[in-house]
């Protein structure tokens, strides 16, 4: 039972990095099932239900903004990855990761890092899609709330006019202050 793990808004300038954990059946196969990036918006809301009922369990993981500045982000992205992992409803027996950096999460259980595995393993994939989906949902629900600066589009990436909104209105509670573009340098 191998969990595949995965993160979504690393490199954003506003929100929270979300990260999720799946297991899948051994069966289970889709033909869209690919790496979060490589799909249409579309393609990845197609596939949530499909990979939420389908697998063995699943889990989501948040770290906010003000938790990225107090410990980096590289360091949010792990704990997210954890807390997707301690939600699970089944206890993985081992645990691939999306990328080249982890760090143990229960001494018992073995994991690895693959390099572009979102793109190699359907676990991973399927934690790519759910992690994407459900920081996009966020960032749309945010974007209701403080509209100025286009999350429904830009989901807190560092887009020209998103640049270009933290200028003209300040950075909100929801920006990484630690990031550069954030705050004045």
């Amino acid at each position: 039972m191998e969990a595949g793990c995965d993160e979504a808004g690393r490199g954003c300038l506003a929100g929270p990095v979300y990260a999720a954990a799946v297991i899948l059946p051994d069966d289970f196969s889709h033909p869209l099932l690919n790496d979060s990036k490589q799909l249409t918006e579309r393609q990845r809301i197609q596939l949530r239900p499909i990979i939420i009922s389908r697998s063995i369990a699943w889990g989501i993981g948040v770290v906010s903004a003000r938790e990225i500045d107090r410990i980096n982000i590289l360091q949010a992205s792990i704990l997210a990855m954890h807390r997707a992992l301690d939600s699970l409803s089944v206890k993985p027996g081992a645990i691939v990761v999306d990328g080249n950096r982890f760090r143990s999460w229960r001494d018992d259980v073995p994991w690895q890092t693959i390099v572009k595995g979102d793109g190699k393993l359907a676990n991973i994939a399927a934690a790519s899609i759910l992690a994407k989906t459900a920081r996009d949902d966020e960032m749309r629900r945010l974007h209701a709330l403080l509209p100025i600066y286009g999350w429904d589009i830009n989901k807190g990436y560092p887009t020209k006019a998103h640049r270009e909104a933290i200028a003209a209105h300040g950075p909100s509670e929801h920006h990484r202050l630690t990031f550069r573009g954030v705050t004045a340098e």
